[in-house]
């Protein structure tokens, strides 16, 4: 499958510049933002299990779609015949996307959430990002703060402000659901915040890691690593059970004889 007919299967569109959600008039500096925006809510490292799958593939999408949009060569082919290049349609080929993730942008450190979050509350971009969600999701709060960046509960009465002063100003439908939310939805969201936030505070706790600046990085890093002993164990239960023991297992009890062995010996 083409690049551009991936585009259409994961963004409902074939338009590069609709993709990236910017105009064909955009600088390089903004195709760059607007990539980097875009591929950090699809991130592999930062989604759950369940969409990990597909995030991956939007993940290599936007790559491929900046590959073409940044290089003024390409760029000029796709804007004057609407095609790629048949070496760059194949986003799917062996390219580790992820690598050119990195070398585009510096790590992901709680420092640089920190500071960008304190540039994004309050600027054009968040309130553009509140209006596209509030209508997307007809009001509803809950969708509201699961697709805007950084809307925490504490942030709910300044957002819930904005969006009523776009509703005066007639910028956006009044939703009764907006309007007249029920309190116990709220107080459901709210409960759900907390929650997952005590989840992330705990598994931090159990993993060693404080607030610096490596913890974000170190935490997604020893997740892969419990994944992978969890995998091999799985392996190696699978070994045992259809086709005999793996190898790991049969050092393992080997170790385990041999200790044994020795323990009775000095018994004696």
């Amino acid at each position: 499958m083409g690049l551009l007919e991936l585009c259409e299967k994961y963004f409902n569109t074939t338009n590069l510049y609709e993709v990236l959600q910017i105009t064909e008039k955009a600088t390089e500096k903004e195709v760059k933002k607007a990539y980097h925006k875009l591929s950090l809510k699809v991130h592999p490292d930062r989604v759950n299990d369940a969409e990990k799958l597909e995030a991956t593939e939007k993940f290599k999408v936007l790559g491929g779609v900046h590959a073409i949009l940044s290089d003024k060569d390409k760029r000029y082919l796709y804007d004057t015949k609407k095609t790629v290049d048949e070496d760059d349609d194949d986003v799917l080929k062996d390219k580790d996307w992820m690598f050119y993730w990195r070398l585009l942008f510096k790590k992901v450190t709680e420092e640089s959430i920190k500071a960008y979050e304190k540039e994004y509350i309050g600027s054009d971009e968040e309130k553009k990002d509140l209006k596209n969600a509030y209508i997307a999701g007809k009001g509803d709060m809950d969708y509201i703060v699961d697709q805007v960046q950084f809307a925490r509960s504490e942030h709910e009465p300044r957002i819930r402000g904005i969006l009523t002063e776009m509703i005066d100003q007639g910028e956006i439908p009044a939703f009764k659901i907006f309007t007249h939310e029920p309190a116990k939805k709220r107080q459901r969201r709210h409960a759900k915040e907390n929650c997952e936030s005590m989840e992330a505070e705990e598994l931090k706790e159990s993993l060693g890691l404080n607030s610096g600046a490596n913890s974000l990085e170190l935490m997604i890093k020893q997740k892969q690593e419990s994944r992978d002993k969890q995998m091999d164990s799985f392996l190696d239960n699978l070994a045992t059970k259809y086709g005999g023991k793996s190898e790991g297992t049969k050092r393992k009890a080997t170790a385990k004889s041999e200790a044994t062995g020795k323990n009775k010996r000095k018994k004696k």
